[in-house]
C-alpha cells in the first residue's frame, strides 16, 4: 500500500520534478525580468531566463507523453495503476513547475535574498505548489483523480527529501553554486 502511494506520487509529479533541473542545464541568455527592478532590487535575477523557462517546460511536457507511451508496461510490471497524463496536464504540471520557481524567486528577492540564497521550505515545494495549481486549474478531473489526499501527502513528504538529495548531487557534479 505505502509502496504503490509512494510509486504513484512519483510518477504522477515526474513532469514537475524534472523542468527546473533542466533549466538548470540550458539556463542562460536573456533574464525574464530584463533587468528591470523593484524597490531596488531585481525582480527575478539572472537565475531566472526565458530559455531555461521554455527548454524546462517542454522537458516536463516531453516526459509526461514518454511516461504515457510506457504507462502500461510500467503499471503491470510495477503492479499499480499509474495515471496517464493528458496533454493539457503534462503541460500544466511542467509549466507550473517553472512558474512556481520563478514565484520563489520574485518572493525571495523581495526579501533580500541574492541568487543562489537557501529559503527553508519554499525552495523544496515552490514548484510542486505552481504544478499543482496550474494542473488543478487546466485538468481538474484529471487533477482529482490523480491526486488524492494521500497521494498528495506523499508528494509533499517525499518532494523535500528528493530535492535536496538532487541539488547535493548537482552541486557535487559543478552543476549548481549551492548545495541546496
Amino acid at each position: 500500500m505505502v509502496v504503490s502511494l509512494v510509486l504513484k506520487a512519483l510518477w504522477a509529479m515526474l513532469p514537475a520534478y524534472v523542468p527546473n533541473n533542466v533549466a538548470v542545464l540550458a539556463g542562460g541568455g536573456r533574464p525574464m525580468d530584463g533587468g528591470r527592478t523593484l524597490g531596488g532590487r531585481r525582480l527575478l535575477g539572472d537565475g531566472k531566463t526565458w530559455r531555461g523557462t521554455a527548454v524546462g517546460t517542454l522537458a516536463g511536457f516531453l516526459l509526461a507523453l514518454g511516461l504515457n507511451a510506457v504507462n502500461r508496461r510500467a503499471s503491470e510490471r510495477l503492479d499499480v495503476s499509474l495515471p496517464e497524463f493528458p496533454p493539457r496536464a503534462g503541460l500544466a504540471l511542467a509549466l507550473g513547475a517553472m512558474v512556481g520557481d520563478v514565484g520563489a524567486s520574485f518572493l525571495k528577492r523581495r526579501t533580500g535574498r541574492r541568487r543562489g540564497a537557501s529559503f527553508p521550505v519554499l525552495d523544496q515545494l515552490d514548484f510542486v505548489a505552481g504544478a499543482l495549481g496550474l494542473a488543478r486549474l487546466v485538468a481538474p478531473r484529471w487533477f482529482a483523480g490523480t491526486f488524492s489526499r494521500p497521494v498528495l501527502a506523499a508528494v509533499v513528504v517525499i518532494t523535500p527529501a528528493l530535492h535536496v538529495g538532487t541539488n547535493v548531487i548537482a552541486y557535487a557534479l559543478g552543476l549548481k553554486d549551492e548545495p541546496w
